[in-house]
């Protein structure tokens, strides 16, 4: 019985994907658009929760490749 997409979502080698993905974009965007407010220490709530969305959409995206890719095979 082929896997469902959660169960391939929750895989070690998905998530680990996805979350090296993450770190890496999300700080390279996370530089470009807020390294100034963070070195000159002007960060809002506003900004902060837009950081954290900053992560979170590499990780999604490199887990439905990852997902879509595993489902093809």
């Amino acid at each position: 019985m082929p896997k469902s997409r959660m169960q391939l979502f929750l895989q070690q080698d998905v998530q680990s994907r996805a979350l090296k993905t993450s770190l890496l974009v999300g700080s390279i965007l996370g530089a470009i658009n807020y390294g100034d407010v963070l070195l000159a220490g002007d960060m809002t709530a506003d900004r902060w929760l837009k950081l954290v969305v900053t992560y979170l959409v590499p990780y999604a995206v490199s887990s439905w490749s990852s997902i879509q890719a595993l489902k093809a095979n």
